[in-house]
């Protein structure tokens, strides 16, 4: 159990920080030279790459399923990129932004039940 916890967490935190890294050099960039951003970005992103790493080979020990792994995944970029897109950049989404988000929430409900 305690290997399905790590895991989960791992790739939680992963997707977290290549979000973050991502979102951050985009909004760092309109008001700084690209390398020096590029750089620092750059290390962040290869953490978060190793954490991802990581969470994928505890994950598929401790699930034994790739799908599942997948679920993760996909369901902690599902939630954190909003949340991160809008700690960051203090913007709601647009309409149609909004509606293809939920429609995001309603392919990944329908991959897990069916």
């Amino acid at each position: 159990m305690l290997i399905k916890i790590i895991s989960v967490a791992l790739l939680f935190l992963g997707e977290s920080l290549a979000i973050y890294t991502e979102v951050i050099a985009a909004h760092s960039y309109q008001n700084n030279l690209f390398w020096s951003i590029f750089i620092k970005m750059f290390i962040l992103m290869t953490i978060a790459g190793g954490l991802l790493v990581a969470g994928y080979m505890f994950a598929f020990k401790g699930f034994k399923d790739i799908w599942i792994v997948s679920v993760i995944s996909i369901t902690s970029i599902l939630f954190m990129e909003p949340i991160i897109n809008y700690l960051i950049f203090h913007e709601l989404p647009s309409r149609g932004t909004a509606i293809g988000f939920i429609f995001g929430i309603l392919g990944l409900v329908s991959m897990v039940i069916f």
